[in-house]
C-alpha cells in the first residue's frame, strides 16, 4: 500500500473527545465523574492523546536487566554452593547479605569472571570492606552501605555519628560503588510514591553534600515496587529524571542512576500465599519496564518460610520467563511514547520535586529525620493506606476479600511474619517496614 490507512480519517483533538464525553454524560460533571485524584496528588484522566506526550528523554540502561538472587551468608561454603547453582540455573547476578565479616575467597570460589555482585552488609567495618573491595572486580561489585538508611531504619547509627562518618569516609576514599540509598525502606513502611521519590532523592543528596558530586557514579539506589503497575513503571522513570536534574546542580552530566529493584513486601500475605506469585510477577514487570539495572525477585513464601530451593527456583524462573519467553530481555524503552505513562512520569517527578524542595528548605533530610518529620509523614500515609485496606478500597485477594476460612497457617510459620517489638533505646524514631495485612493475619491466627 502506498498510503497509510489512517490518513483517510480526520484527526480528532482531545477537546473534541472531551466534548463528546460530556454530551454522553447527560449533564454529569466531567471532572467530578471521570477524573481520578490519587493520594500522591496525581490526576488520572479517562483518556490520553498525543497532547499528553512530554517527549522527555530518559537515560535508561542499554543492555537489558540482570536477574539477581539474594543469599544470606551464614556459612561461606553453603552460600557459595547455592550461588553457583543459581548462576547455572539462570541468575547472572547475586546479592549477598551478611551481618558479620566473611571470607570472600571461600564465598566466591568457582564464580564466572566479572559476575555482578551486590553485598548488603548490616555492619560497618573499614578493614573488611576494603579487603572485600580489593578481592572483587571493582566495576561489577556494589557494596550496599547506607549509614543514613541504617539510622532511619534502626533509629541508631552503627556506632555514633562521628565514628560512622569517619569509617565511611575512609571506605568511600579507597573503594568504588560503595554508597547505597535505601529507597525500598520508604515503600515498605507505607510512604506513597511521591514521598518515596522525594525521600530517596533528598537521602542521596545528603551524601552528595557530604562527599561532593564526585561520588555520584558510586551510588546505587534500592527500590521496592508495589502492585500499582503503571505508577510503579512511571516511578522508576521519574526517579531517573529527578536524579539527572539534581546532578545538574552539581555540574555533573551523563551519569545514570544505578537502580536495584525488588518487589515490595508490604502487600504480601501469609494466607492464600500463592497469590504472592501473581503480585511479584506484575511487580517484576514494572521493575523491568521502569528501567531497573538489576531485578531481584522475592519468593512467594519468603515472609514466613526460611529460604528454600523450591521458592528460590520459582522466583528466579519468573524473571527468566519475563526475560526470555515474554521478550523483555531489553525492554527498558518499551514505555517510551506511551501517553499515559509519560503523563504519570511527568506528574510524579513534579510532585516529588516539590516535596524535595520543602525538605531541603527545612534543613535537609537528616535534620527532618532527627526531628521526626519524615517519620510522621510516612506514618500518615501508611495509616491512610491501611484505612483503605480495611474498607476494601485496596484489595488483597484471599486476605481481605474472598478469604478461605479453611486456610490454616499457624503450624506452617518457620519465621515470625510480623513487626517485632524492639525494646532498645534509639536516637530517633525508626521507620518500620510493615505489611498492610498484618492485623487481619494476627486475628486469623489467634482464632485458628
Amino acid at each position: 500500500m502506498s498510503t497509510f490507512l489512517f490518513d483517510d480519517f480526520d484527526p480528532v483533538s482531545a477537546t473534541a473527545w472531551k466534548q463528546k464525553i460530556q454530551v454522553d454524560l447527560k449533564g454529569a460533571d466531567y471532572n467530578e465523574t471521570l477524573l481520578c485524584h490519587t493520594d500522591e496528588g496525581i490526576t488520572v484522566k479517562p483518556f490520553y492523546t498525543k497532547e499528553d506526550k512530554t517527549n522527555t528523554q530518559i537515560n535508561l540502561p542499554k543492555k537489558g536487566f540482570n536477574i539477581c538472587q539474594t543469599i544470606f551468608i551464614d556459612d561461606e561454603k553453603i552460600a557459595n554452593s547455592i550461588a553457583v547453582d543459581a548462576l547455572k540455573r539462570g541468575a547472572n547476578t547475586i546479592q549477598f547479605k551478611a551481618d558479620k565479616p566473611f571470607d570472600p575467597k571461600t564465598l566466591l570460589k568457582g564464580f564466572p569472571g566479572q559476575t555482578p555482585l551486590y553485598f548488603k552488609l548490616s555492619f560497618l567495618d573499614l578493614e573488611f570492606q576494603t579487603k572485600l573491595a580489593d578481592f572483587c572486580d571493582a566495576d561489577n561489585t556494589f557494596i550496599q552501605t547506607d549509614i543514613i538508611g541504617n539510622l532511619a531504619e534502626t533509629g541508631n547509627w552503627f556506632y555514633n555519628l562521628k565514628k560512622d562518618h569517619e569509617i565511611f569516609d575512609k571506605i568511600v576514599s579507597v573503594t568504588n560503588n560503595n554508597i547505597s540509598v535505601s529507597g525500598d525502606l520508604y515503600q515498605n513502611a507505607g510512604a506513597n510514591i511521591t514521598q518515596q521519590l522525594a525521600y530517596t532523592l533528598t537521602h542521596a543528596n545528603e551524601y552528595l553534600n557530604h562527599f561532593g558530586g564526585k561520588v555520584a557514579n558510586h551510588i546505587t539506589f534500592n527500590f521496592a515496587v508495589g502492585g500499582n503497575y503503571f505508577f510503579e513503571i512511571a516511578k522508576l522513570r521519574a526517579f531517573r529524571i529527578l536524579w539527572e536534574s539534581l546532578l545538574s546542580q552539581y555540574d555533573i552530566n551523563n551519569i545514570e542512576a544505578h537502580i536495584f529493584t525488588k518487589p515490595s513486601l508490604r502487600n504480601k500475605t501469609i494466607f492464600d500465599y500463592n497469590t504472592n506469585m501473581l503480585r511479584t510477577t506484575s511487580e517484576c514487570m514494572s521493575a523491568v519496564l521502569g528501567g531497573s539495572n538489576t531485578v531481584c525477585n522475592v519468593s512467594y513464601d519468603s515472609i514466613y518460610h526460611k529460604s528454600n530451593e523450591f521458592g528460590e527456583r520459582i522466583s528466579r524462573n519468573q524473571l527468566l520467563i519475563l526475560q526470555e519467553e515474554s521478550y523483555l530481555s531489553e525492554a527498558q524503552n518499551f514505555a517510551d511514547g506511551a501517553y499515559y505513562i509519560e503523563s504519570l512520569t511527568h506528574q510524579l517527578a513534579e510532585k516529588a520535586l516539590e516535596i524535595f524542595k520543602q525538605i531541603e528548605k527545612g534543613g535537609g533530610f537528616l535534620k527532618q529525620l532527627k526531628e521526626g518529620i519524615i517519620q510522621k509523614k510516612i506514618a500518615e500515609s501508611s495509616s491512610k493506606e491501611e484505612e483503605k485496606f480495611n474498607a476494601q478500597e485496596i484489595v488483597l485477594l484471599g486476605t481481605n476479600l474472598q478469604s478461605n476460612a479453611a486456610d490454616k497457617m499457624k503450624h506452617d510459620l518457620e519465621l515470625y511474619p510480623f513487626v517485632k517489638q524492639r525494646n532498645i533505646k534509639t536516637l530517633i524514631t525508626p521507620i518500620v517496614r510493615k505489611r498492610i495485612s498484618e492485623n487481619i493475619e494476627k486475628n486469623r491466627l489467634e482464632n485458628e
